[in-house]
């Protein structure tokens, strides 16, 4: 493998399979061109892409997002997440016709001093990874950062029966109903009556993260909530009276985004807060009266309701396997990190040690005096 200078910019030239591959790099710093030398052998060798075709034209960083964007819908992966993260990178990479590693490295230092958490870099720079594979081009070499900020969150019954309580009308039974089932928030979100079946729901396949269906029973709280919601079924619209499809619907409309009204439950329950991004100072409203500017939510989210539940599905004694079909997970590796340990469980863990050294002394006991 080899690089040289032609025109202010350097090109890479090596043999790959008995054919020669030859590329402008579009950089004129020769450690950069070495880099994407470096990465354009290493994707033909993992088969990530192909050799080139004679005359193929290459295709723009924004091309290459379009393309994602048009894979994700096809596909029925255009989730609100995977949209909101390709309008990221369309905005931090779009105007580069080629990236370079040193684009990379730059945004990721600027997100970083910005705050950003390491995991949030991270999608963004998968997306792009991901555009630069589905069109079988070659990427620059771009890093992935270390994520250390998994989240431990859980709710107590209590603490969830005081967010339940602060919430509107139309998200309570669909927070129960999380909470019981440990499912995600798009998961519930997707249910129709129609996957009601025989005491059973049933979660559709093409609506599971993983892509398998699963099912829950109809049993315990899940039948009061069910229950209610037969009862609000019916919703008005310009034709009259209609039957609304979805199980959890707010005015006869699946139910999205609600981070307001759950950040207003969670402040008012007293398991979050909002923050001032600029004062840092501490209170219950969305806006800041001293720095004028809005407030940002710290506290426990949706998805620690799906902690909760597998943490309390494991703690009642629900066998790990049964467990992991209602939830959904699919390796035990996963599941093993929604299983949070409280200071409670440590406490527990230790009287019941000492409980078991008591007796294992009083045995000791009996059997000298004997």
């Amino acid at each position: 493998m080899s690089i040289y200078r032609r025109g202010g910019k350097y090109w890479y030239s090596f043999v790959f399979n008995g054919r020669r591959v030859q590329a402008s790099t579009k950089v004129g710093n020769k450690n950069d061109a070495r880099d994407i030398e470096k990465a354009a052998w290493t994707q033909l060798a993992r088969g990530e892409v192909g050799l080139p075709v004679e005359g193929e034209k290459k295709l723009t960083t924004t091309e290459l997002l379009d393309a994602l964007e048009k894979h994700y819908r096809s596909e029925g992966k255009a989730s609100p997440q995977n949209l909101s993260t390709l309008a990221v990178a369309r905005g931090a990479f779009g105007k580069k016709k080629t990236l370079t590693k040193a684009d990379v490295d730059q945004y990721i230092e600027r997100r970083l001093g910005e705050g950003a958490r390491p995991a949030t870099v991270n999608r963004v720079i998968e997306v792009v990874r991901r555009a630069f594979r589905l069109a079988k081009q070659v990427a620059p070499e771009m890093r992935h950062l270390r994520e250390d900020n998994a989240r431990e969150g859980f709710f107590a019954c209590d603490e969830l029966d005081r967010v339940v309580y602060a919430l509107p009308e139309d998200l309570k039974d669909f927070v129960r109903f999380t909470f019981a089932t440990a499912w995600r928030k798009g998961e519930v979100a997707s249910l129709r009556w129609s996957d009601v079946e025989d005491c059973v729901i049933r979660l559709r396949a093409a609506n599971s993260k993983n892509r398998e269906a699963r099912q829950v029973v109809i049993d315990g709280d899940l039948i009061d909530i069910v229950k209610r919601r037969r009862a609000v079924r019916a919703v008005e619209t310009p034709d009259g009276t209609a039957l609304c499809e979805y199980i959890f619907h707010r005015n006869g409309d699946p139910v999205k985004e609600f981070r307001k009204s759950w950040a207003r439950a969670c402040v008012a329950a007293g398991v979050g807060k909002m923050v001032c991004p600029k004062c840092k100072s501490e209170g219950n409203t969305l806006f800041c009266t001293e720095c004028k500017m809005a407030t940002k939510y710290c506290g426990r989210i949706v998805h620690d309701l799906r902690r909760s539940g597998v943490r309390d599905m494991i703690r009642s004694g629900v066998p790990q396997s049964v467990a992991m079909k209602i939830s959904g997970h699919k390796t035990a590796s996963m599941f093993r990190r929604y299983d949070i340990t409280s200071e409670s469980d440590l406490r527990q863990a230790m009287l019941s040690v000492q409980k078991y050294r008591e007796a294992e002394r009083q045995k000791v006991s009996v059997i000298a005096g004997k």
